[in-house]
C-alpha cells in the first residue's frame, strides 16, 4: 500500500506543476509568449535548415543532461531528498506545462504536435533514467542503492543522449519539413 501512496504522491508534484505552468502561461505571461520568437516561422525554418555539429551537439547535450542529475543525486544525499524530488518534479512539471501551453498559443495543434514529437525518442530513457534515482531517493531507507541502479541509471541516459544527438534531429526536420 504505501508503495502505491508514493507514486500518487510524485504524479501529484509533477501535475501540480504541470497546471501551475499551464495557469502562468495563459494569465501571467500571455504577452510575453505571443512576442517570443521559438514557436514563429522563421525560427522553425532556420532550424530544419541548420547543419548540427554531432559531436559538438552530443558534448552539450550531455552537459544540459547530467548537471541536473548529478545534483539532485549531491542533494538527494542531504536531508532534503524528498523535498529535492518534490521540487523537481513541480518543476518539471512547471516548465512542461509553459512550454506547450506557448506552443499551443502561438500555433495551435501543430505546435502540441511539435512538443511532442521534440521529445521522441530520447524523453523515454531520459525519464527511465532520472526515475531510477527519483523513486530511489524517494523510498530510502527502504530500499538501498545498488550497482543495477547504476548501470541502468547510467545506460538510460546514455541511450537518451545517443537518440536526442543522432535521431531526434532527423525527426524534427522531417516534422519541420511538413508545416
Amino acid at each position: 500500500m504505501r508503495i502505491q501512496e508514493n507514486k500518487k504522491f510524485l504524479i501529484v508534484f509533477c501535475m501540480l506543476g504541470f497546471l501551475i505552468g499551464i495557469i502562468y502561461a495563459n494569465m501571467m505571461s500571455k504577452d510575453y509568449i505571443s512576442s517570443m520568437g521559438i514557436f514563429n516561422e522563421f525560427f522553425l525554418t532556420q532550424y530544419s535548415q541548420a547543419e548540427i555539429d554531432v559531436v559538438e551537439y552530443m558534448w552539450y547535450v550531455l552537459r544540459v543532461r547530467t548537471v541536473p542529475l548529478g545534483l539532485i543525486g549531491a542533494l538527494g544525499c542531504t536531508r532534503l531528498r524528498k523535498g529535492v524530488v518534490g521540487g523537481f518534479l513541480a518543476w518539471t512539471g512547471f516548465c512542461a506545462g509553459m512550454i506547450m501551453t506557448s506552443a499551443v498559443l502561438k500555433m495551435g495543434v501543430k505546435g502540441l504536435i511539435l512538443c511532442l514529437i521534440a521529445l521522441i525518442p530520447h524523453f523515454v530513457f531520459y525519464a527511465a533514467g532520472y526515475i531510477v534515482l527519483l523513486w530511489y531517493l524517494f523510498t530510502y531507507p527502504e530500499v538501498k542503492w545498488n550497482l543495477s541502479k547504476t548501470v541502468s541509471m547510467l545506460l538510460f541516459v546514455a541511450v537518451g543522449v545517443l537518440l536526442e544527438c543522432y535521431v531526434n534531429p532527423i525527426i524534427m526536420e522531417l516534422f519541420l519539413k511538413t508545416l
